[in-house]
């Protein structure tokens, strides 16, 4: 299982530019990880959001639907979530970060993976 966080913030969600393996460097995704055995997919993401970005999340409802990954052995599931005590994401793991309104969704290139969940996301930053 590999859980990812579509933080949103001010109507904007948080794109990572990948940095490695270099078949999908420069490709953009959420933030997150795999789950690991005996941890809760709420768990896993705020573990991975801080080891990724140095933030504090609090996780919200699912984004999307689940997301066979392209190697067909895990599943994605996404999750909205906000930062917490005016914790500011640091590109520990990637090589960029960049927060998109609804407007800029189309104006990076998501992972496959990603890819489905960016429409189910559009409705929830232009609403935000």
């Amino acid at each position: 299982m590999v859980v990812g966080a579509a933080i949103i913030a001010g109507g904007r969600v948080l794109a990572c530019a990948r940095s490695a393996p270099p078949e999908v460097a420069g490709r953009w995704e959420f933030p997150g990880g795999k789950v690991e055995p005996g941890e809760s997919e709420i768990a896993a993401l705020i573990r991975e959001c801080a080891e990724e970005l140095a933030v504090r999340v609090e996780i919200g409802g699912r984004v999307g639907r689940d997301v066979r990954m392209a190697h067909g052995r895990s599943v994605l599931k996404v999750y909205a979530a906000r930062l917490l005590h005016g914790d500011q994401p640091k590109p520990l793991e990637h090589s960029e970060l960049r927060w998109l309104s609804a407007t800029e969704l189309d104006t990076v290139t998501w992972l496959p993976a990603d890819a489905p969940i960016v429409a189910a996301l559009r409705p929830l930053l232009s609403n935000a």
